[in-house]
């Protein structure tokens, strides 16, 4: 018998297909002492055995899907599981000191990943986080845990979770993936932003999904209304089928805005370009018919890895969207802590991450990683028009302190002849309220400014995105957040500076109007939602766009609003 739940509509699409619940691992183990030493080493050699057989099977299918590059991380962990020296220590572990692979095991990887930590060369450090990576597979493999890779599915699936992880969409295979459903989560959170990325159909907030949902269930995940039926029936299938069919057919006709420009019938002009996560991102910008990226989410490199992304690294990402974009390409510094973690940056446990130690105070905490992320983005900007932006500035003195921190690196790379494009545009997000408030004086020292609504709705009406119990009261329709974008634009108008909308409205066709009659220049959206805005933008005169935007201004309630402009 089927099963209906409501969710929230994240990304649009239908996805009909298998549950595959993504679950937590759990590695926890008791130490045990052992009498049967023989025994417990071929614990061990069976795991390692398993563990070479899995690594390779994954390498193998990453490097013919998904290129060689992708493929070395896993051929490193290979040589890993093939070191004599880190297999005989585990060994003579369990012989001396007569405990359990499992704690045997735990205790040398720790040993020898924290002796390659400490060595002053590079290449030697980041070792130190393979070797962790590997003992986590040999000791899930123990453990008797079987490791779901999303980068190498098998069959294709649809990911049933409590949330996805940043770094666990970073990995998925979209061909494999056909979409997503969770428990928690808005449609701004990032499980919904990546989706939308990835242009899969997602729910997020299916409060119930996991008290119902077994795996290897059929499924159908209706992104475009937010609905989910578990092992849905012959007539509900054909429904679904008909409606898939339909947004496909939507989906086709909008396509053929693709070379056409973001203009409204009366000729005035809008840049819509797109958010990236990373360079394979690019595809579906283009596809879209993106003018730019709007936002490069650069943490995305950081993600799904066990060291910081080197110099070199990071420029190849950055130059290799430089070269395939024609347009602007801006580049967000690193914005991690909040809900984006790495597992080897050691953050301080807080009360309220989304109010803490995140974004740009890490980088003037940390000048060491953010002086390496600049000179790699300055080092693209020879290849294209790369912008460099900075997230989650609440004060003047921020800014500058960011500034003098690139004019550093630029120093530099110019004594060691390297080229950069010197008057590459530096601006900032605005998703503070703070920041909003004093855009009139940050605008005298900035080029641009790129409203990033996400954290600015979630501050502004003091609402966590992320939680279900007041998730009504995340409003991108309140009034105040209206006039708070309307204040930004003008203060950057007022300098001759352009101002763009990196955060979901910029998405949301509804909005549009409004964002074009206060005078927004740029809309960087998910690439998906391009044809959508654009198809509205070339449907009315700039004339129109601002009688719309002050008649939504007269209104008091998000009710209000959200009902004039849902009516255009």
């Amino acid at each position: 018998m089927s099963k209906e739940l409501m969710g929230t509509a994240a990304s649009p699409g239908i996805a009909i297909g298998k549950v595959l619940i993504l679950e937590e691992e759990n590695l926890d183990y008791q130490k045990k002492t052992i009498e049967d030493v023989e025994g417990e080493k071929a614990r061990l050699h069976d795991a390692l055995e398993s563990s070479k057989e899995q690594l390779q099977v994954i390498k193998d299918k990453v490097e013919r899907e998904m290129g060689n590059d992708k493929a070395e991380i896993f051929q490193a962990h290979l040589l890993v599981l093939a070191d004599p020296e880190l297999i005989s220590a585990v060994e003579n572990k369990i012989e001396n000191e007569k405990i359990n692979a499992e704690a045997a095991l735990d205790a040398t990887v720790e040993q020898f990943a924290t002796l390659f930590a400490n060595m002053d060369n590079d290449y030697m450090k980041e070792r130190a986080s393979d070797i962790r990576d590997v003992g986590s597979r040999i000791l899930k493999n123990l453990l008797g845990i079987d490791s779901v890779n999303l980068a190498a599915l098998d069959d294709e699936v649809v990911l049933i979770a409590d949330d996805l992880t940043p770094s666990d969409t970073a990995q998925v295979n979209k061909d494999k993936v056909l979409g997503f459903a969770t428990k928690i989560g808005g449609r701004t959170s990032h499980t919904a932003i990546m989706a939308r990325s990835l242009e899969l159909p997602a729910v997020v907030g299916v409060s119930e999904i996991l008290d119902i949902v077994e795996n290897g269930d059929q499924i159908i995940v209706d992104g475009v209304d937010g609905n989910i039926i578990i092992n849905p029936s012959d007539d509900q299938l054909a429904s679904y089928n008909n409606k898939a069919k339909e947004y496909e057919q939507r989906k086709a006709r909008l396509a053929e805005l693709k070379d056409l420009a973001g203009e409204t019938k009366d000729g005035h002009r809008v840049e819509l370009v797109a958010n990236i996560g990373t360079p394979k991102d690019v595809k579906g910008a283009l596809t879209n018919g993106a003018e730019g990226i709007g936002l490069f989410r650069s943490e995305f490199l950081y993600m799904d890895r066990d060291s910081f992304p080197t110099e070199e690294e990071q420029f190849e990402a950055y130059k290799e969207v430089a070269e395939k974009m024609e347009g602007p390409v801006v580049i967000r510094t690193l914005d991690i802590g909040g809900d984006k973690e790495l597992s080897y940056l050691d953050l301080p446990e807080e009360m309220n991450p989304f109010l803490g130690y995140r974004a740009i105070r890490i980088c003037l905490d940390r000048t060491d990683i953010f002086k390496t992320q600049l000179r790699a983005i300055l080092r693209a900007s020879a290849y294209g028009e790369v912008k460099i932006m900075y997230p989650m500035i609440s004060a003047l003195e921020q800014l500058r302190a960011s500034n003098e921190i690139l004019e550093e690196v630029k120093v530099e790379l110019k004594s060691e002849n390297i080229d950069f494009n010197e008057n590459l545009e530096v601006g900032m997000m605005i998703e503070i309220p703070a920041a909003a408030m004093i855009a009139d004086i940050l605008a005298k020292e900035t080029d641009f400014f790129s409203i990033g609504t996400n954290d600015l709705i979630q501050y502004t009406t003091a609402t966590d995105r992320m939680n279900e119990n007041i998730s009504h009261l995340y409003q991108p329709f309140h009034p105040a957040l209206l006039r708070l974008i309307k204040r930004v634009v003008e203060a950057a108008h007022a300098e001759g500076n352009w101002a763009g909308m990196c955060g979901e409205m910029a998405g949301d066709k509804r909005l549009a109007p409004y964002l074009l009659g206060v005078g927004l220049d740029e809309f960087s959206m998910s690439a998906v939602s391009i044809p959508e805005v654009k198809d509205q933008i070339r449907n009315m005169t700039l004339e129109e766009a601002k009688e719309i935007a002050q008649k939504a201004l007269t209104f008091s309630t998000a009710e209000e609003v959200e009902a004039f402009l849902s009516n255009i």
